[in-house]
């Protein structure tokens, strides 16, 4: 493929491609009504819930997981309310592995139950307190149960990183035998590393048959790069959360692992997800919980797709792909340019003075940008302070008497003040 037809989205440095890959085939299961819950600041009305639920089905995730019936009352009704809009995402809700949690969350005419015991040493000495044989005993009768109900189940152990990976591969194997929808493994204190996730994922799909659901936690900032190695080895389906809230740190971002995704094949997430229906999810569960969506944040923070350095600038301008790996049009967002402060280039400047229509020559255009640099060593310079120095400067051409103007400036307060 020539250089001007390579998908600037993708790395020219091929990873290798395993047959076991569902980088192009994968699943979310949106968890923001359940692990998005257990985020510090975290309280969702009914209301609010179902405001985020339609969202989530406009975005066009797969599925919604909500906080178990179990927990509350309010809990209980909310599951039944989201269950009650008919949705085109299948409703999931997150139950221990316990046959009161599974009589109750059927009551509510979810679509499957996610069904989780811990299974570290840590858990089941100072959790629960049961042995493995227990656990399978038990995991048995609830599965046996669920599935008597017509309904989807997925079973996870929970600290699976810190879990014996013989006891691990042995739960997995007899729930598989079950006739499980999924297994899932978690990273519930978010202590693993991509090669980790891969070889236990790889490892996993040796031994079920039925498909591998992942839960990563973000304590040590691989929640995102574990699940997409989760993918690369076999995982078929991803926990997400907007804006990454959840326990702790959270757990991958949905902007997050859309971006990823995006980047690994952008046809394939384009035609899945109705992607400018992110930054509106966001902002309703930002505004929810009290924070805002950071500078840095996928996609949709303030600085995704804004551009200061000089060199970057005039590079950005001919060609967008030059340091954008994401396209802003996709996500119904817009790049920027930033102008006011002293890294700027005569490029950059020479694009506003077009977007303003103003007859500045290049050589216009250096000085102008050389007065800016200047004056930015003092404070940067709004693009207002920017728009009337150029605005002053091209009317003064009329009279010869720009390069006057200049000279006459000597701080941005004199802008301002103008």
């Amino acid at each position: 493929m020539p250089p001007t037809e390579r998908d600037p989205s993708r790395s020219s440095i091929n990873a290798p491609t395993s047959y076991l890959s569902n980088v192009s085939n994968f699943k979310i299961i949106e968890s923001t009504l359940r692990e998005g819950e257990q985020f510090a600041n975290a309280f969702f009305t009914t209301e609010k819930k179902i405001e985020i639920a339609k969202a989530l089905d406009d975005f066009g995730v797969e599925y919604l997981e909500l906080t178990s019936p179990a927990a509350s009352t309010q809990s209980y009704n909310d599951c039944k309310a989201i269950v009650g809009l008919g949705l085109k995402a299948k409703i999931l809700t997150h139950v221990r592995c316990h046959m009161d949690d599974a009589r109750l969350a059927v009551e509510t005419g979810v679509d499957g139950l996610d069904v989780v015991i811990g299974t570290s040493s840590y858990l089941r000495e100072f959790s629960h307190g049961k042995d493995m044989q227990y656990i399978i005993d038990t995991a048995t009768e609830v599965i046996q149960y669920i599935k008597g109900e017509g309904l989807e189940v997925r079973f996870s152990s929970e600290d699976s990183f810190r879990s014996d990976i013989v006891d691990l591969l042995n739960l997995y194997r007899a729930v598989d035998k079950l006739g499980v929808n999924r297994v899932g493994i978690a990273d519930t204190v978010g202590c693993a590393s991509p090669d980790q996730v891969a070889e236990l994922v790889r490892t996993l799909r040796g031994v079920v048959s039925c498909d591998i659901e992942c839960h990563f936690h973000n304590d040590t900032g691989c929640a995102i790069a574990n699940a997409y190695a989760a993918l690369q080895n076999g995982a078929t389906h991803v926990d997400t959360s907007v804006l990454g809230i959840g326990e702790r740190n959270g757990i991958p971002s949905l902007g997050g692992f859309i971006a990823r995704m995006y980047a690994a094949d952008k046809e394939h997430v384009k035609a899945k997800y109705n992607l400018p229906k992110l930054r509106e999810i966001e902002n309703i569960v930002a505004d929810a919980v009290g924070v805002a969506v950071p500078f840095n944040n996928y996609i949709t923070g303030y600085c995704a797709f804004t551009h200061k350095a000089g060199i970057h600038a005039k590079a950005i301008l001919n060609n967008p792909s030059t340091y954008e790996i994401l396209r802003p049009e996709d996500f119904g967002m817009t790049r920027y340019v930033a102008i006011g402060h002293r890294l700027t280039g005569w490029n950059a400047v020479k694009n506003r003075v077009d977007q303003l229509g103003l007859g500045l020559t290049d050589s216009d255009c250096k000085r102008v940008t050389n007065k800016i640099k200047n004056l930015a060593d003092i404070r940067p310079l709004s693009l207002d302070d920017v728009d009337k120095l150029l605005r002053m400067y091209g009317q003064a051409m009329d009279t010869d008497s720009h390069h006057a103007i200049l000279d006459s400036i000597d701080t941005p307060d004199q802008i301002t003040g103008m």
